[in-house]
């Protein structure tokens, strides 16, 4: 789950994406409405969460662009304005949710997390694949039944390769779907991390095969349904 901050206070962004970060998701932020649209024109992004008192575009006018163009992400509003008549127009441009500030981190994560769920829900919530099954809603993997022991990095790795069967994706694209600009996968840490869920995942017969100069490559599994 890759969540975009769009927050112009650096010291609540930079303490936003830190607590998010424990949560478990990638994060990232940027201070303005025009820097959102420039990321999300390069970055595939599951969560927004906005702040309404943006410099320039107010994020409300942002909001409804977005969902006038067809954009489909989770919005969670944060903003210390709490009447009644701003929590409705927030509604009503496009939010999923709305906290105030002051808001407690506590709380804050429990949203995004109940956005989390209801955006796999909304997509599937378990990914099976032979004998391995991704359960996205907890974050698992198992293998015939059995809990695969992976890593944070592993498991994100390994969600990103099998939600995307069929089609070769390079060691660019899995950095990017991983990992925060802020933070550097090098292409050998992505084979170190391709490395080890293949040694945990072929003893199953669960293949990722490395297509040459390309990438990496899931196939559908021979008794997949047409």
């Amino acid at each position: 789950m890759r969540v975009l901050i769009i927050e112009d206070d650096n010291l609540l962004a930079n303490g936003l994406t830190e607590t998010l970060r424990r949560a478990g998701y990638v994060v990232d932020a940027v201070s303005s409405a025009e820097a959102a649209d420039a990321a999300l024109r390069v970055t595939e992004v599951d969560l927004l969460v906005l702040d309404i008192g943006l410099p320039g575009m107010d994020g409300f006018s942002w909001l409804r662009k977005l969902r006038a163009r067809g954009g489909q992400q989770a919005v969670l509003v944060l903003t210390a304005r709490d009447a009644v008549t701003d929590r409705v127009l927030g509604l009503t441009v496009g939010a999923d949710d709305y906290l105030a500030k002051p808001f407690a981190t506590e709380e804050l994560v429990a949203r995004v997390s109940a956005l989390a769920r209801r955006g796999r829900a909304i997509r599937s919530r378990v990914i099976e694949h032979g004998a391995l099954m991704v359960d996205l809603a907890r974050k698992r993997a198992l293998v015939d039944g059995k809990p695969l022991e992976l890593s944070q990095r592993e498991y994100a790795i390994l969600e990103y390769l099998f939600s995307n069967v069929g089609a070769i994706v390079g060691k660019d694209k899995i950095a990017g779907a991983v990992a925060s600009w802020d933070e550097h996968i090098s292409p050998n840490a992505i084979e170190v991390h391709i490395s080890r869920l293949r040694a945990k995942l072929e003893p199953a017969g669960v293949v990722i095969r490395t297509i040459r100069g390309l990438g990496y490559l899931v196939e559908a599994p021979a008794n997949a349904k047409p």
